[in-house]
């Protein structure tokens, strides 16, 4: 790790030292404006210019929608009519207020904010102090942007229940955004809004690049028979994608053992996530040492990815600012300007466009998708080939990605299919196996702590969930390219995306309520793994067979096999008819039940040999053309008749003289059949002919015919496959004028 850590510092040109700050750290931490700990009914406002600038909607990095005169701006705005405004904030109880951070309107169109305000403070709401510097009402100055947080810190703290910015001067309308800090007094009968007493003994605080390494490499010392250090790839400022692997046998792919992934920092501002994963590391490797048997049981029967930054340039980004001064963009793309959720290859387009034209799945596959052809080449950023490689190299069944910004669990497919009609709207947006993702999604809403209580709407709008804390992506916030639809259309590993929080930098002091919150929930969704059916594709000699496709009838969605042979498919309880088919096998079908109990059903397959691997070789030996099945040796050969053929003479001309011959026989024998029968009509005794005795060989059996698709496949002249002698009884035949020998090979 040293090593490491001393090269990359060699490679850079800046001094090793990190950069000397030019905010001052937060004294206290935020009151949770932005987090939504603070509700509705404790933001009040002296008047409002639109009904959708209200006071609640003064909360940092408050978004507003796409239409600026809905319900739901991005700031509060007052009355330009009214005097002496105000923004005031109830604590609910006597706090230590530190300072101010402001913030301007999100606006596309408008560029507002505060540039100066004064900062009052009262216990009753009704009697209001001015803050002083010593000498005169203190006056802050405040944005030069609408963007970019600006913190304003008080010489000493002010212990109130109540404060209010006083705005003295803006740009363009008066809208404000704002989060207030404030310490907390110690209080012994109740416990303050940013303090929680964590049940676990974990490192509770934000990890920039190298305290990452270091706390991943003492994990990896503490729990060297569980865990694995490794990288998927490097960000395009050459820093390394760190993944720890937790498993029983780390490092090999057990057979019939699945494998799971968390990621998170595809955004690099998002920084919850980051640490719960972190934490996690912590949690699974304490507690397998201290025999949990649900961690023992994780840990032994899952093999667990977790990836905590796939995006480091930006993390270090905004980790540089701060927790609450970052804006909501700032670290959010990588260095080349790539949003990594959004830049994978666009593979729903190739699926329907197939759909459309029947082409699934005789032409194009409903699973494992290839890449067009050079999109690789293409406008991928480093990190997005780094993940897609890793995606390749493991048979990951089930993932997710924790994301920040909303408080939400969003499901594929992400991207928008438009519509063919009005009747199949609602449809266009689920993939095959959407009853399969509303499960895994519910899964986790329902054991996070506070996920499913929607009922003051999300971070920046109305509940998209329906109350279930739930959503299609597709029809909340449609997106092309997203890593979910890939790893669904191009892998076995169904993924989905899970939104933390309003706050995507929470402050240090909110971590140990945030894994409180989400520790639950981050275990029962590794354990959704096990659900379904589980096998492995053998031959008759016990071999495995890699890349066969299970199939489950009814869902149009197949999956393949690993390198050993053995496959995952999720599945909600059921009866299931289950296919599994390789090249060269013949397919088998057995009838799956999935029941309620945990665990995965056993479902395995054992294929015999067909007949495929020798069709292909008979194609390929003539040039793919159609078979005749009448060849030189199987054409009748006489001695009296026409001379033996050279070499040269086409077998088409000698199969056509072999009809013409078979022609004059039957006619011949049609003759002498009349003949006989007015024979017998007469009286007079039957004249008696001399025939002369031929020498024949016992014929063969029927030649043995195709089955009915090959026979589609490569058809072949009625004449071609007809015995001409097999009705006929030469024994009783009178020959006398067409003497001559006959055998047949």
């Amino acid at each position: 790790w040293e090593e490491e850590e001393e090269e990359r510092l060699r490679q850079i040109a800046v001094p090793p030292e990190p950069k000397s700050k030019t905010i001052t750290p937060l004294k206290c931490p935020p009151l949770g404006l932005e987090s939504h700990r603070v509700e509705d009914d404790q933001l009040l406002a002296s008047s409002q210019s639109h009904h959708g600038f209200v006071a609640q909607r003064g909360r940092l990095n408050m978004q507003g929608s796409d239409n600026e005169d809905d319900l739901y701006g991005g700031a509060w705005c007052a009355e330009p009519e009214e005097q002496n405004h105000w923004f005031e904030v109830d604590a609910r109880r006597e706090v230590e207020f530190s300072g101010v951070i402001t913030q301007g309107r999100n606006s596309e169109q408008h560029e507002d904010f505060v540039s100066s305000y004064f900062v009052a403070f009262s216990n009753d709401s009704r009697d209001w102090t001015v803050l002083h510097d010593g000498y005169a009402e203190w006056l802050f100055y405040g944005n030069v942007d609408k963007d970019t947080p600006v913190m304003s810190q008080f010489n000493a703290p002010v212990v109130a229940r109540y404060i209010r910015i006083l705005p003295q001067s803006w740009n363009g309308s008066l809208c404000l955004r704002a989060e207030i800090l404030a310490c907390q007094l110690p209080r012994v009968e109740q416990h303050s809004f940013n303090e929680v007493n964590p049940s676990d003994d974990l490192d509770f605080r934000h990890h920039n690049y190298k305290d990452m390494r270091q706390m991943m490499k003492v994990i990896n010392e503490e729990c060297p028979h569980i865990t694995r250090i490794y990288n998927i790839g490097k960000s395009s400022q050459g820093l390394k994608m760190y993944a720890m692997e937790i498993s029983d046998n780390p490092g090999e792919h057990e057979t019939g053992e699945p494998e799971f992934r968390y990621t998170a920092g595809l955004h690099g501002n998002e920084a919850l996530g980051r640490e719960l994963l972190l934490l996690l590391m912590q949690f699974l490797c304490k507690e397998y040492n201290d025999e949990n048997p649900r961690v023992r049981r994780l840990v032994d029967g899952v093999r667990i990815h977790l990836v905590p930054s796939l995006n480091p340039d930006a993390y270090e980004l905004a980790f540089e600012m701060g927790s609450e001064m970052g804006n909501w963009a700032l670290g959010h793309w990588t260095e080349e300007g790539y949003d990594i959720f959004q830049n994978f290859p666009d593979l729903n387009s190739i699926l329907w466009g197939a759909e459309d034209r029947g082409w699934i799945p005789r032409i194009v596959p409903n699973h494992h998708i290839p890449l067009p052809e050079n999109t690789l080449n293409g406008s991928l950023a480093v990190e997005t080939k780094a993940i897609i490689s890793w995606m390749q190299r493991s048979p990951f069944v089930l993932g997710a990605n924790l994301q920040g910004g909303e408080k939400l669990v969003a499901y594929p497919f992400d991207m928008q299919r438009p519509p063919v009609s009005r009747q199949n709207e609602g449809a266009l947006r689920e993939t095959p196996d959407d009853a399969m993702f509303r499960w895994l999604a519910m899964s986790y809403a329902h054991s996070h702590l506070t996920m499913t209580e929607t009922y003051r709407g999300s971070c920046h709008g109305d509940d998209v969930t329906g109350g279930q804390g739930i959503t299609n992506r597709a029809s909340w916030k449609p997106v092309v390219g997203s890593m979910n639809d890939f790893s669904y259309l191009h892998t076995n590993c169904f993924e989905l995306s899970i939104f933390l929080g309003c706050d995507k930098f929470p402050h240090e002091s909110e971590l140990p309520l945030e894994w409180e919150n989400n520790r639950e929930a981050l275990l029962s969704f590794i354990e959704q793994v096990h659900r379904g059916i589980k096998g492995v594709v053998r031959d008759v000699e016990g071999n495995p067979l890699p890349n066969a496709t299970v199939t489950v009838e009814g869902i149009r969605h197949d999956v393949r096999t690993a390198a050993g042979g053995d496959y995952w498919r999720l599945l909600n309880p059921g009866e299931y008819r289950v296919t599994a088919k390789a090249d060269g096998y013949t397919p088998q079908t057995r009838l799956c039940m999935v029941g309620y109990d945990s665990g995965a059903t056993p479902c395995s397959f054992t294929l015999a040999k067909s007949n495929w691997d020798r069709i292909k070789q008979i194609m390929s030996l003539n040039g793919r053309r159609p078979i005749r099945l009448v060849t030189r040796n199987n054409v009748v050969k006489t001695t009296t008749a026409a001379p033996t053929p050279t070499a040269g003479v086409d077998d088409h001309a000698i199969a056509q003289k072999a009809e013409r011959l078979r022609r004059l026989r039957l006619m011949r024998l049609r003759r002498l059949r009349l003949q006989r029968q007015r024979a017998s009509l007469t009286t007079t005794p039957a004249t008696t002919t001399t025939t002369t005795t031929t020498t024949t060989t016992t014929p063969p059996p029927e030649t043995e015919r195709t089955t009915s698709w090959y026979d589609s496949w490569f058809p072949v002249d009625s004449w071609s496959t007809e015995n001409p002698f097999d009705s006929i009884n030469f024994d009783s035949v009178p020959t006398q004028d067409y003497p001559f020998e006959y055998t047949i090979d």
